[in-house]
Order: structure tokens, then sequence, then C-alpha cells
């Protein structure tokens, strides 16, 4: 199994799910799930990257370990940058960013993104996708949708549908991809996200991955190899969370 460290990002901060974080998820804070399934995932070491002492507070409480940042962060691969230079992590270690509100996500991918980083020597970034089922995720501008090129990595991300049909009807069955937000750096890379050309591109398609793709970085990707479950952004996604949870040991 590759080395690799994971770090959570997480901030109370939510338009449409205030205070997400601290969420009650089968009697454990949001977060603590989180940082638990990043436990059983077999990292060198699991931080969670946050400004707030509310946070840091439940998160210590079950022995993790908390990176303190800055509040003035305006995304989370930013304040995984911070945390990464507090950590002193040398520039080819791995980072997982496992956002903080993946409480299901499966732990062989964290594994399955951190190798793919390092098989592919001249990649910065690595991240999976899986495929789209029905037209109307692919229409769904909160789907985000990746294409690689044959060797794997990334030509395009956006909340567009793409690969576009430009004749006849329907849409491009078996060629579309939704792009599952886990990713992991290269140290160096974060260390450098800072000084990275401001992305015109990037800002029209709130996609910060477009930053990077634009400044020239290699991002490689795969299909994911175990089905992930979307993140928690709603009370509606915290409620069908509740009760997967509640069918299964705590």
């Amino acid at each position: 199994m590759s080395r690799f460290h994971v770090i959570i990002p997480a901030r109370l901060t939510s338009q449409r799910l205030p205070n997400k974080p601290l969420a009650d998820l089968y009697g454990q804070p949001m977060i603590v799930r989180v940082w638990q399934r990043a436990e059983t995932a077999g990292a060198a070491s699991v931080h969670v990257a946050t400004d707030d002492a509310r946070i840091a507070e439940v998160v210590e409480a079950v022995g993790g370990d908390i990176v303190m940042t800055s509040s003035n962060h305006d995304s989370g691969t930013s304040r995984l940058a911070e945390a990464v230079d507090s950590l002193g992590f040398d520039d080819q270690d791995c980072v997982v960013n496992l956002q903080g509100d993946e409480p299901l996500m499966p732990p062989v991918c964290i594994q399955q993104v951190a190798g793919l980083l390092e098989q592919h020597e001249s990649a910065l970034i690595a991240t999976l996708w899986d495929w789209i089922d029905d037209e109307s995720e692919w229409l769904n501008p909160n789907v985000v949708k990746v294409v690689p090129d044959a060797a794997g990595r990334a030509m395009l991300f956006s909340r567009a549908p793409i690969p576009a049909v430009c004749s006849g009807s329907g849409w491009p069955e078996g060629l579309a991809r939704r792009h599952v937000g886990l990713y992991a750096y290269r140290a160096g890379a974060l260390k450098r996200w800072s000084s990275l050309p401001h992305s015109r591109l990037a800002e029209l398609e709130s996609l910060e991955q477009l930053r990077a793709l634009e400044a020239g970085w290699h991002i490689v990707c795969a299909r994911a190899c175990e089905s992930i479950p979307a993140g928690i952004d709603t009370v509606e996604d915290l409620n069908a969370a509740r009760a997967l949870f509640s069918n299964r040991d705590p």
C-alpha cells in the first residue's frame, strides 16, 4: 500500500446546512464520522484542518489530531496548503484531501487515489470519477463532469453537460463521467498552490481544479473502484445519512 497522509479541511460556515461539521450523525458529529472513516484507510497520519475551536474540541475528544489554520481561506485546498506547510511534509509526500462532509467515503477509494498519484510520476494531483447513469445527471450543473484523455489525464472539468452532443438527439451514454471530489496531491504542489495564476475559467465554473489545469498541472484520474455516495449538503442529505448509519453498527 502507498504511504500517504489524509487531511480533512473543515469549517462551520455553510449556506445550505449551518454548522454542518457538528451536525449529529447517529450519536457523533459529522466531522468525527469522517475522521473515523479516514482512520480505517491505513494512512500514515490523519489530521483535521480547521479554524474553529468547536470542531477541534470534538475531534480531539475522540483522539484525533488537529491542525489549526487561518479563518481567511476561500477554499478547502487553500486550507489544506496551510496545513501541509505547518506539518512540514516533504514535497513528494502524498496528501489526500477528504472533504469534511463525506462520512460514507469508502476507505478503499482513499487508498486508490493515493496509489494513483504514486503510479504517475508526472502528475501533481490525482482524483476519481464514475460513470453517469442517466441524462438528468449529465444535465445537472451540480454534478461536475470530467473528460480524460487516453492516458487518464484530465482534459476538462465542467458543470456543463460534457462531452456535448452536437448532432442528433439524446446524450453521450457510456462516455459521460461524474467527477468525484476526492483528491490526492503532492505536498510540494500544495505549497505552490497560492502562487498559481488567477483563473477566470475556474472562477466562472466555481471549480478550483481548473486553476491547476489551466496552469499546466497534470491531473490524473481513474474510475472509482467502489461506488462513492454524494456528500452531505442539505438537511435531506443529512437525514438520508442518518438513516444509513442507523442500519449499521455505529
